[in-house]
C-alpha cells in the first residue's frame, strides 16, 4: 500500500531531523544541520534494503517515490526558514560557501554528463 511508503519516508524524515538537531547541538548551534539530507540518504538505504530483501510490494515502492520526488519542495521550504541576513551578517564565510558551492556544481555538470554518455554508448553497444 502507498500508505506504508508515507510511513516509511515520515520516519526516515523523523530520524533525519534528530540526526540534524544533534549534530547542531553538536556544534553548538540553533539550527538542524543536514536533517533533510540524511532523511533521504537514510530512505535510499531503506528502499535499497527492502528491493533487496524483496519485501517492497510495488505499490508501497509507488508510495516512497512519489513522495521522495517532492525533495527539492521541502528542501526549499525548510531553507526559506532559514535567516540568511543573520548568515551574511555573520561574515562573508556563508557567501563563499554559497559561490563556492554553486561553482563546483557548474564544474561537475559537464564530468557527470560525460560519464553519462559514457554509460549510455556501453548500454546501447551490448
Amino acid at each position: 500500500m502507498k500508505i506504508y511508503g508515507v510511513a516509511i519516508l515520515a520516519a526516515c524524515f523523523l530520524v533525519g531531523h534528530l540526526l540534524g538537531d544533534l549534530l547542531g547541538k553538536y556544534f553548538n548551534l540553533n539550527g538542524n544541520l543536514g536533517g533533510v539530507g540524511f532523511a533521504m540518504l537514510l530512505l535510499i538505504l531503506v528502499n535499497d534494503y527492502f528491493k533487496k530483501k524483496n519485501i517492497l510490494v510495488a505499490e508501497t515502492e509507488n508510495g516512497i517515490l512519489f513522495w521522495s520526488t517532492m525533495y527539492i519542495p521541502v528542501v526549499v521550504a525548510m531553507s526559506a526558514t532559514q535567516n540568511v541576513k543573520v548568515a551574511l551578517s555573520g561574515g562573508l564565510v556563508a557567501l563563499f560557501v554559497g559561490v563556492f558551492a554553486t561553482f563546483a556544481c557548474f564544474l561537475f555538470v559537464p564530468l557527470v554528463s560525460k560519464f553519462a554518455s559514457k554509460r549510455g554508448a556501453e548500454n546501447n553497444s551490448k
